[in-house]
């Protein structure tokens, strides 16, 4: 059996212990989901009418189409905080040690992670868009092209956030530490147009929404469900991703790869 084939039986093998913890304690996941829906709820019914008014819109229909995209980025970061807590929790109650001791392709673990947190987060933007389009988010104009690009950009969005996670995983103590650092990826989407357009904030603060990592996806993804435009929007979202997919894979690795103490 070549070296290929064992690392991609490894690597099945750890993404099915993943996705099988994922469904016997559900309980984080849930309550990762329940913060983008709720803000998603609340947004539309409660601020719905005057962020539309805003926006220039005649009823809180425009609103709902302008924050949903935010709001699907929001359930990524979410989701893979999780993934850092999981990452953790292997790390301290020695299941790493054990896996570095067994016969197995050594990235095979890491691997499982990154791929069960992507197809959770997957699933849990496929639970918030339905939940969405309950609510009245509609995205008539969009080809099947236009969806397709959207959906491969946001896999590769959680790919990269979920690089992240493992690095802030195996650099935790605890579950309880690796929730805290990787906070910012639920934290980033409030300082970006997720809610509001960047034009609306302060003179000094809107750089920094500008050109931080979740206001060209959520951007980009706006033109692509939505029809407005893109700009340079396209090629920063595909940048940011890239570059934290390999800073996150790298980090990972060494941290991983380090000989225990």
């Amino acid at each position: 059996m070549s070296s290929l084939t064992l690392a991609l039986r490894d690597s099945t093998t750890m993404l099915r212990r993943n996705l099988l913890h994922a469904r016997r304690y559900p309980s984080l996941t849930l309550n990762l989901l329940l913060t983008p829906i709720m803000l998603l709820l609340l947004f539309v019914y409660i601020f719905g009418d005057v962020m539309s008014a805003g926006l220039g819109g005649a009823d809180r229909s425009a609103y709902i189409a302008y924050v949903v995209p935010g709001i699907l980025l929001m359930t990524v970061g979410g989701t893979v905080v999780g993934t850092a807590v999981s990452v953790s929790n292997d790390m301290t109650e020695g299941i790493i040690d054990r896996f570095r001791t067994m016969a197995i392709h050594r990235g095979s673990v890491l691997i499982g992670h990154v791929v069960g947190s992507v197809l959770q987060c997957v699933m849990s933007v496929i639970l918030v868009g339905a939940v969405a389009v309950a609510i009245g988010f509609r995205s008539t104009d969009a080809s099947a092209l236009e969806w397709l690009a959207a959906l491969g950009l946001l896999v590769l969005f959680a790919t990269a956030l979920t690089w992240i996670a493992v690095g802030m995983g195996l650099i935790s103590p605890n579950a309880e530490a690796a929730s805290n650092n990787a906070m910012p990826m639920i934290l980033l989407p409030l300082l970006s147009s997720a809610f509001v357009p960047v034009d609306a904030m302060p003179g000094w603060f809107q750089p920094i929404a500008e050109y931080q990592p979740f206001t060209p996806v959520i951007e980009t993804l706006r033109g692509l469900l939505l029809g407005s435009e893109i700009g340079h929007n396209g090629w920063l979202a595909v940048l940011w991703c890239l570059g934290l997919a390999v800073l996150g894979y790298f980090w990972s690795a060494a941290k991983f790869n380090r000989d225990p103490k």
